[in-house]
């Protein structure tokens, strides 16, 4: 599967928009950069139809290196998640048939 780029991103706003790439790319990097941010602060980011990114807590567990099958200690942690809205879902089943 392709992966699409920033830039990519940025270029295809622009065209859409008719707004200089140097202008959608500041504000997309602010767009970023304050959802970063935001998750920092321990806020959840809901952006209807589109998703809900939020931070959760991993408990810690025992795993096992793969290469040599020895016991290995991961500590508990956050991560970020992503939950896709309704209309994300639908968009991406009617992309990637099942």
């Amino acid at each position: 599967m392709p992966t699409a780029s920033k830039k990519e991103i940025v270029l295809a706003v622009a065209n859409k928009t008719g707004r200089p790439s140097a202008e959608v790319s500041a504000v997309c990097q602010s767009y970023l950069d304050q959802i970063v941010e935001e998750l920092a602060k321990g806020n959840r980011l809901e952006f209807r139809e589109f998703g809900v990114f939020e931070l959760k807590r991993r408990k810690e567990r025992t795993a096992r290196n793969p290469k040599t099958g020895e016991a290995v200690h991961v500590p508990a942690r956050t991560v970020v998640s992503f939950k896709p809205g309704r209309l994300m879902k639908q968009r991406v089943v009617d992309v990637i048939p099942t």
